[in-house]
């Protein structure tokens, strides 16, 4: 199985990265004109070279002059081994110095050093040169690394650095190809008869022709009609492989360098990241609040605001939790690196790692915020999932969000929740789509809900209960309505409440009058016996009684419940004796004449239509009558 690798080149102007390349692979990666007639390199340059044992190298050729350190950074995103190139007869120079300063902050963790023009010294020069080299590179990911002097004129030394490039791939892993697909642009251009092609190194996941796509930030919906890889055709490419994708469909006006390719629907772009820093110790003077930068990362370039955490400033060489608030959107991921420019002069001052891609408005200062970027930075997955669900506090996180913050295929994001899955600090709420809270922000809701209970029971001791509709409404705002049932359910399980069909009790709670409400009762009960078949309506009892109607209804339906009165509807409520008078004058005209119309019910009973059709609709709904077409029949003897 062929291993596919990045290696990318680094270095000072006019040090022989482009030469080196050429000689190694027999591809010439300046292409544009301006580029051959300067003899510099302006844009990234691409090849590729096969070694012994099925390792397939994508080669990125990077500008080496400070006015191109843009397009250097946009080169290394994906890189997987750096080649630093050092002439033999300069030795280190500016551009040396900060583009091993990029590759460190961008990640970069793997790399050698070619001295090159080693034709153009002699011995004792080249093993000064050499002694340099070792110092300048001390504390850096190529401490130890091997230093190969190389000439691009007469190869001498080509065949070594080839075997050391071969050594050091065969102890390095591929990219992960599982997750989503990823592939920041580096090229676009059009291809006669096929129109939009884009390049890039594929970061992670694999990516087929037919793919339904999105373009980031544009939000540009497509698909993939083509796929190479290392100029080959193929159905899939793969995580650190360098591809072209032809897309459909797509102007080459809508897309640029710095343009992401994804999966459709499942990112989302961001202008606010939570990040951790590292101030360079050569640069000129404190961060400070609200400094604005250019920030790289992939192949992006961007205006950045920095905003400190907990300081109004940031000293050389010390590292710090910040936030970064972009001009425009971008794609970006947990884990991604950056680095961190002036606008002018151009100076490269610091970089880092993205945390949080996607951070809820946090205050300055915020505790919490800190704890949970320490957790991300520290790579404890299930931690930093646990914190996060907790940061969402009574909102709710759901899986989708957890693996955009979190940058974690979906396979790891599962691994990650199982400990605070199992151990209850973290609660699945909903099923589909996955929806999580903290075990404090679950008790909390549930402990709202019991709060909202007791304080409506106690403005209304009239009633035994409250509908589970109105209950569910008092949830708090920036929660979800689905979060309803499992608190519950919950406090059901822990007998704090019962929840019948319609209504949510308190255990042993029964709506009772309280003895200044005595009278009322007494009062409604007299009047309801004294109008008979014909009782007052709700408007007319609260206009004689002086009361409100929500505190009359109340204990008409108390009397109701306890079987002192009769509710026909909402309001008409009658008392016992009447109702039974007219049930049994109902059933035996029913039993004698078998049926019954409203017109003869009303000369039965004497009642107007008022009453009348109520009565009969109750009558109906005990089941005692039964309606066909306009008449009654008797249902049940």
């Amino acid at each position: 199985m062929v291993k596919n690798l990045i290696l990318g080149t680094a270095g000072h102007i006019d040090h022989g990265k482009t030469s080196l390349v050429r000689v190694l692979t027999g591809v010439d990666t300046d292409r544009l004109p301006e580029e051959k007639a300067r003899g510099i390199t302006i844009e990234l340059g691409f090849a590729d070279m096969l070694l012994p044992g099925d390792i397939h190298l994508g080669i990125v050729d990077v500008p080496g002059h400070e006015r191109f350190v843009r397009a250097m950074v946009a080169g290394v995103g994906g890189m997987d081994i750096v080649m630093l190139v050092i002439a033999a007869d300069e030795g280190v120079m500016p551009q040396t110095r900060e583009h091993l300063e990029i590759c460190r902050l961008l990640g970069v963790k793997h790399g050698l050093v070619a001295l090159t023009k080693c034709d153009m010294v002699d011995s004792d020069w080249l093993g000064l040169v050499t002694e340099e080299v070792r110092d300048f590179v001390v504390g850096s990911f190529l401490e130890g690394a091997p230093i190969v002097p190389v000439s691009a004129r007469n190869g001498t030394g080509i065949e070594q650095l080839k075997e050391e490039l071969r050594m050091m791939s065969i102890g390095l892993d591929q990219k992960r190809s599982d997750g989503p697909f990823r592939l920041p642009v580096d090229r676009a251009f059009t291809v006669a008869g096929f129109g939009t092609v884009v390049t890039g190194t594929l970061l992670s996941g694999q990516i087929r022709v037919g793919d339904e796509v999105e373009l980031f930030p544009s939000g540009i919906y497509t698909k993939i009609r083509g796929v190479q890889a290392h100029g080959s055709k193929v159905d899939v490419g793969s995580a650190g492989q360098r591809l072209a994708l032809n897309l459909q469909g797509v102007d080459i006006n809508q897309v640029n360098r710095g343009d992401v390719v994804a999966p459709r629907g499942i990112y989302r772009a961001t202008k606010v990241v939570d990040v951790e820093i590292t101030y360079l110790k050569t640069a000129p003077r404190p961060l400070k609040h609200r400094t604005r930068l250019s920030m790289h990362s992939a192949t992006y370039e961007v205006a950045a605001s920095v905003m400190l955490f907990n300081s109004e400033g940031l000293d050389p060489g010390d590292s710090a939790f910040v936030q970064l608030r972009l001009a425009c959107p971008v794609l970006l991921l947990n884990g991604d690196p950056f680095v961190l420019r002036t606008p002018s002069p151009a100076t490269t001052v610091g970089g880092g790692i993205i945390l949080d891609p996607s951070p809820p408005n946090r205050r300055r200062r915020s505790v919490e915020a800190l704890e949970l970027l320490e957790s991300m930075s520290l790579g404890d997955e299930a931690e930093m999932v646990k914190r996060l669900v907790s940061s969402s506090l009574l909102t709710g996180i759901s899986f989708h969000d957890l693996t955009r913050r979190t940058g974690l295929s979906a396979k790891r994001l599962d691994m990650a929740l199982s400990l605070p899955l199992s151990s209850g600090n973290v609660v699945q709420m909903v099923r589909d789509p996955r929806l999580f809270l903290s075990r404090k922000s679950f008790s909390d809701l549930c402990e709202t809900l019991l709060k909202e209970l007791e304080t409506y029971l106690s403005n209304n001791p009239l009633k035994d209960g409250i509908s589970r509709e109105e209950l569910k409404t008092r949830l708090p705002a920036r929660s979800d309505q689905r979060f309803f049932t499992p608190c519950l359910l919950h406090l059901e399980s822990e007998h704090r409440i019962v929840a019948e069909r319609e209504q949510v009790k308190l255990p042993g709670r029964k709506g009772v009058a309280i003895d200044s409400n005595a009278d009322i009762q007494h009062k409604l009960e007299e009047i309801l016996t004294n109008r008979g078949a014909e009782p007052p309506m709700l408007k007319e009892l609260c206009d004689t009684l002086l009361l409100p109607e929500k505190l009359v209804l109340e204990h008409l339906n108390l009397l109701a419940r306890e079987g002192r009165a009769v509710k026909i509807k909402s309001d008409i409520f009658y008392a016992l004796e009447p109702i039974r008078v007219i049930s049994q004058a109902l059933v035996e005209h029913l039993r004698s004449k078998g049926e019954i119309t409203p017109p003869e019910f009303r000369e039965l009973t004497g009642l107007s239509r008022k009453f009348m059709i109520p009565l009969l609709e109750y009558f109906d709904s005990l089941k005692i009558t039964m309606r066909v077409g306009d008449k009654r029949l008797l249902r049940k003897k």
